[in-house]
């Protein structure tokens, strides 16, 4: 609830309580009358409007002329420095992940990649990613050979790639360094993600080292840019 008491601003504090209770799944399609927020926080209707003004600056709300605040269909990525996994990403999102295997064995990797990754051959997983059973995005990776051996013998069609590989081969995932792009889909990736041909994606370009600085994974990633949406925060470095 709100504390009149605190030294934080009431619309920070409305804000981050309709976030939690969106997160937490007790606002589904859209959030409560502006009326309905002033009478349970006790609050003025500035105070509402200035907290709900900053969640739909965030992406986190929309407001639909004549019909009210709704919750955002676009699952936020929080972008703080730290990267998890799509399953993880999906989950926090009050969303129900699911994937599809859509290919995987050793390749040759393509000429244009080859000196990125500094691999001849590779083994590669390309899956469907789900949420609520809707497509969000497709995950083209590529594992150094004996590395994508390994996770060829678990459950590659549903499992959490990263946790297979901290859990179940010990490989201590470090960092990553990731590049976001608009990028023209294949026309074979358009039909997957349900999206018409020539459409954009938001296409993410992942290296992904051990704690020996190892490279474990290249991934890119093609998001459904419908329902896919960033959100950086950052802060302004002192003087």
């Amino acid at each position: 609830m709100i504390n009149p008491s605190s030294p934080v601003p009431l619309h920070i504090q409305l804000r981050k309580s309709i976030e939690q209770k969106i997160t937490q799944g007790l606002f589904e399609e859209k959030i409560p009358s502006e009326r309905e927020l002033m009478e349970t926080y006790n609050v003025s209707r500035s105070t509402v409007r200035e907290a709900i003004s900053q969640l739909v600056i965030d992406g986190i709300l929309e407001k639909k002329h004549g019909r009210g605040t709704f919750i955002s269909k676009h699952p936020v990525h929080y972008w703080q420095g730290n990267f998890i996994s799509t399953t993880e990403m999906i989950e926090r999102m009050n969303k129900i992940p699911s994937t599809k295997l859509i290919e995987h064995g050793i390749e040759v990797v393509p000429e244009e990649l080859n000196k990125a990754i500094a691999l001849e051959n590779a083994y590669l997983i390309k899956r469907v990613r789900y949420a609520n059973e809707v497509p969000l995005a497709i995950e083209t990776q590529y594992y150094p050979v004996n590395i994508g051996l390994q996770l060829a013998n678990l459950d590659i069609s549903h499992g959490t790639l990263y946790d297979l590989m901290e859990k179940e081969l010990s490989i201590r995932l470090h960092e990553a360094d990731e590049k976001i792009t608009a990028q023209k889909i294949s026309i074979e990736d358009a039909e997957l993600l349900n999206l018409p041909e020539d459409c954009y994606t938001l296409h993410l370009e992942r290296f992904v080292y051990d704690v020996n600085g190892d490279l474990v994974e290249y991934c890119i990633a093609d998001y459904n840019p419908e329902l896919y949406s960033l959100h950086f925060k950052s802060a302004r470095a002192g003087k």
